[in-house]
C-alpha cells in the first residue's frame, strides 16, 4: 500500500473506536498487575497482617509463660503478705501510742488536780443537821451542785442579812446562765433560839432555794470546826438568854464533789463571786464534760 493510500486511511483508524469488552479485559488485566506488584512489594505487612493468628513465640513474648501465682499477684497489686504484715503491725503501733498519749494526759489531768487539792485549805468534811423542812441534811446532799454555804444566825441584826442578800443576788445571776447548779445554804451557828421553825421564817425572806440548817451545840461544833467557822455561842445558851454571837463573815464555795473552792468575805462584791464561780465552772467543764 502506498504512502498516500495510508495517509487517507490514518484518520479512518484513529476515528474507531476500541470495543468494550476490549477495554474492560485492559482494565483487569492492569489492575492485576498492579497488585501483584503492591503484593511483591510489601510482604512484611502481609506478614504483620496475618500475625494474630499465628502460634506466638516464647521468646518473643515472655509474659505469656508467667505462673498462675504471678498472675494473682499482678491481680492483687502490691497489698502482698508482707504489704499486709507490715500494715497490721503499724496499726498496733498507733494503738498502743495513743494509748500511751492518752495516760500521759490523764497523769497529766490528776497531778493538776492534786497541785490545786495540795493548795486549797482543808475546808469541810462529815456533818448532819436538819434542815428548815424538818428533814435530815448531811455532806453527801452537797454532792453534785455547787454550793454556797454561809454560817450565821437569825438574830444577826445587818451583817447576816447582808451576805445573804449578796449571795442570793449571785445565784439568781448564775441561775440565768446555767440553770439551777448552785445551791445557797445557811447553817446557823445559834442552836438555842435558831429552831427549825425559826429558820424557815429566816430563810423565807432571801433566796427561794436558801437551805436553812440547825442542830444540837455539839453537832454544830462540829459542822463549824470542819469548816474552820469561828462563833462565840455560850454552850450552855438556853433560848430566853440574853448573849450576843460573834462569828466569821464568810460563805463557803464548795465543787460537786463536796471539795472546798475558795470562801468570799465581806469585801467580796457580787460580781466578784458570779466571777469565781463561772471561772471553775468553765474548769471543771472542761475537764469532765459536763457543769456539774
Amino acid at each position: 500500500m502506498s504512502a498516500r493510500s495510508l495517509r487517507l486511511l490514518s484518520p479512518l483508524l484513529r476515528a474507531s473506536p476500541v470495543p468494550p469488552s476490549s477495554r474492560h479485559a485492559l482494565s483487569a488485566h492492569h489492575a492485576a498487575q498492579r497488585c501483584a506488584l503492591r503484593t511483591a512489594s510489601l510482604p512484611s505487612r502481609t506478614c504483620a497482617r496475618r500475625g494474630y493468628s499465628q502460634t506466638p513465640d516464647p521468646k518473643l513474648n515472655p509474659t505469656q509463660q508467667t505462673s498462675s501465682g504471678e498472675r494473682d499477684r499482678a491481680a492483687i497489686g502490691v497489698f502482698t503478705p508482707k504489704a499486709a504484715a507490715l500494715f497490721v503491725l503499724t496499726g498496733i503501733g498507733l494503738y498502743f501510742y495513743f494509748r500511751n498519749e492518752k495516760e500521759k494526759l490523764l497523769e497529766q489531768r490528776r497531778k493538776e488536780r492534786e497541785d490545786q487539792v495540795v493548795g486549797r485549805p482543808q475546808v469541810g468534811g462529815p456533818f448532819s443537821l436538819t434542815t428548815h423542812k424538818g428533814e435530815p441534811f448531811t455532806e453527801k446532799d452537797l454532792l453534785g451542785k455547787w454550793s454556797l454555804i454561809y454560817f450565821g444566825f437569825t438574830n444577826c441584826p445587818d451583817i447576816c442579812p447582808e451576805e445573804l442578800d449578796k449571795m442570793s443576788a449571785a445565784v439568781d445571776k448564775l441561775d440565768e446562765k446555767y440553770g439551777q447548779i448552785v445551791q445557797p445554804i445557811f447553817i446557823s451557828v445559834d442552836p438555842a433560839r435558831d429552831t427549825v421553825p425559826q429558820v424557815a421564817r429566816y430563810v423565807s425572806e432571801f433566796h427561794p432555794r436558801l437551805v436553812g440548817l440547825t442542830g444540837s451545840y455539839d453537832t454544830l461544833k462540829a459542822t463549824c470546826k470542819a469548816y474552820r467557822v469561828y462563833f462565840s455561842t455560850p454552850p450552855n445558851a438556853q433560848p430566853g438568854d440574853d448573849y450576843l454571837v460573834d462569828h466569821s463573815i464568810f460563805f463557803y464555795f464548795m465543787d460537786p464533789n463536796g471539795q472546798f473552792v475558795d470562801a468570799f468575805g465581806k469585801a467580796s462584791s457580787v460580781e466578784d463571786v458570779v466571777a469565781r464561780v463561772e471561772k471553775e465552772v468553765a474548769r471543771w467543764e472542761k475537764e469532765y464534760g459536763r457543769r456539774v
